[in-house]
């Protein structure tokens, strides 16, 4: 059967938050900005015709993203005990960039841990255990290469930027154990709802990072933060396949994502 036949009548969901100024973000980055750099009628062409552009200053861990395997080092090493050092300019990174991500096409595993709980949004603050992941997983084996994402509903208050962020109190994501769960599976790449891939404790906001210190530097796993996954939640879809493309800014430490998923 021909790729796009078995593709006829699946249904691709938008797993990005949409980038305007304001948004929800980690405090730790630039934010996003964007603006008119020229408006219709600024200057008319002698046909009549008239083209409108922006300009856009952005942060590479600024909504829906990719952190590349340079984004966080230990002890000043990075993925395979390389010195950020020796790979790191004024122009970024020679090696472990974002552009070094290659594009994912394929299976996806979505771990629903709200629903473990009979929740739509797992508490602020809530850390997720091995335990949770183990459960959500339920019967759906996660094989090596796989991408697998962690649900917790925490994008139905993207509108709600404070607690979104979680400041005060905190937000729900994976802790050290439920980290090495999947580090141990060997996926390609995790990724879920909020601004880190973490368990983030009421009031303790980006202290330490641990999970990312597990995926990126001991795992050499790339993660996804801020999706917007209560469509896909709401679904009922566990495993499809999953479109992941990050723009190859050359030498950065993340770049903005729009993935998508594909279900039956």
């Amino acid at each position: 059967m021909s790729l796009w036949k078995a593709l006829e009548g699946a249904r691709v969901l938008d797993l990005a938050q949409p980038m305007r100024k304001g948004m929800p973000q980690s405090p730790n980055h630039p934010p996003f900005r964007m603006a008119l750099e020229r408006r219709h009628g600024d200057m008319v062409r002698p046909d009549g015709g008239s083209a409108a552009n922006e300009i856009i200053v952005t942060g590479g861990h600024v909504g829906t993203h990719v952190d590349a395997l340079a984004h966080v080092s230990q002890e000043g090493l990075l993925y395979g005990g390389r010195p950020a050092s020796e790979v790191m300019s004024h122009e970024g990174f020679g090696a472990l960039g974002i552009d070094a991500f290659e594009p994912y096409v394929g299976r996806c595993v979505l771990l629903d841990v709200a629903a473990v709980h009979g929740v739509d949004t797992l508490p602020a603050g809530y850390e997720i255990t091995a335990d949770d992941l183990s459960r959500a997983a339920g019967d759906l084996e996660i094989r090596a290469g796989d991408a697998v994402l962690v649900g917790t509903g925490w994008s139905r208050l993207w509108s709600s930027a404070e607690e979104f962020v979680g400041r005060r109190g905190g937000v729900p994501g994976p802790g050290v154990e439920a980290a090495r769960w999947l580090a141990e599976r060997r996926p390609r790449v995790v990724g879920g709802e909020s601004i880190a891939f973490e368990h983030i404790a009421p009031g303790r906001g980006h202290a330490t990072l641990p999970v990312h210190r597990i995926m990126l530097v001991e795992s050499g796993i790339n993660i996804v933060e801020t999706m917007r996954l209560s469509e896909l939640l709401d679904s009922g879809a566990r495993e499809f396949v999953l479109v992941l493309n990050p723009l190859p800014v050359v030498g950065a430490t993340g770049a903005p994502v729009r993935p998508l998923a594909v279900i039956d």
